[in-house]
């Protein structure tokens, strides 16, 4: 009986592995399938960079959702009669927007701030960031950027008039205003010891508050105060720059294939002279030789 036990046993271990390898072999039959070299379904799972990810989901929605700001004169300013979004920023959107689909009409556009901004980007409420966005190293921890598409400086905005003339008359004790998010802050902070920003939301609050008298100076890029001057002539820029603010237009981490796509966009768009047009009827001077 115990011998009868022992040939059972044997018998149905050999049962098992005859099953194990019979499944073991279907598995490999349809991964082979794929190619005929017993790889397809790592072969297949890749594919071309330019089939995964964002920049594929743009080109089979037919429409590139991009966020740029609706506060920020010269680069992106919502109209509140018309609802229309103009500036800098928005044509450089419809640009890559035409490239994409061959239709300028073929983009949205979403407000972000310099708050909301990545975490729109990183939500998937936004293809990409053409907001005026330093690159910087910490940036880079959140988000790749494209090549450098515009070249800033933080300055100082006052009223005309102001005993304020640059960077050497702010001490701690003046009421300098910011704007939550964005680096000018934290720039001009380590730079005068002892100092604490003013933060708005967005840059409309922040000039409205100036002109109110809830501060002294306004700080953030000389593109964007420039903006602020044509709203208001009573506002002049105070003294030189004194950082650089390379813009770059931000997408998700590890989306390399749009940012390749990105910057042969920026590429083009420089030599073709479409961008020296778009900044001369912004910024109303053409951009310096590079």
């Amino acid at each position: 009986m115990r011998k009868w036990k022992l040939r059972g046993a044997s018998i149905l271990l050999a049962a098992l592995l005859l099953i194990l390898t019979a499944c073991g072999n279907s598995n490999g039959d349809t991964g082979s399938a794929g190619n005929g070299n017993g790889k397809g379904n790592v072969n297949s799972s890749s594919g071309s960079a330019a089939d995964e990810g964002v920049l594929a989901d743009i080109k089979k929605r037919g429409k590139l959702v991009a966020g740029v700001k609706f506060d920020t004169k010269l680069f992106g300013l919502k109209d509140p009669g018309t609802g229309d979004v103009e500036g800098f920023d928005i044509d450089i959107a419809k640009a890559l927007a035409k490239k994409l689909f061959g239709d300028e009409s073929k983009l949205e556009l979403k407000e972000v701030t310099s708050q909301t901004r990545i975490p729109m980007l990183n939500n998937g409420e936004i293809d990409l960031i053409i907001a005026t966005m330093t690159i910087s190293e910490k940036r880079k921890k959140e988000v790749d950027f494209s090549d450098v598409y515009f070249k800033a400086g933080q300055s100082l905005l006052v009223k005309k008039g102001s005993p304020i003339k640059g960077l050497e008359d702010v001490t701690k004790d003046t009421k300098v205003l910011g704007v939550k998010g964005a680096t000018s802050i934290k720039n001009i902070e380590d730079k005068v010891p002892g100092l604490r920003v003013q933060q708005y939301q967005n840059y409309q609050e922040a000039f409205t508050a100036l002109k109110a008298g809830q501060g002294e100076v306004l700080t953030t890029d000389n593109a964007i105060l420039f903006g602020m001057t044509k709203q208001d002539p009573n506002y002049v820029l105070a003294g030189d720059i004194f950082t650089d603010e390379p813009y770059g237009i931000a997408m998700k981490k590890g989306e390399q294939a749009l940012v390749e796509y990105v910057n042969g966009f920026l590429k083009e768009l420089k030599s073709s002279g479409e961008y020296d047009t778009i900044y001369e009827k912004w910024i109303g001077e053409k951009p310096a030789a590079e």
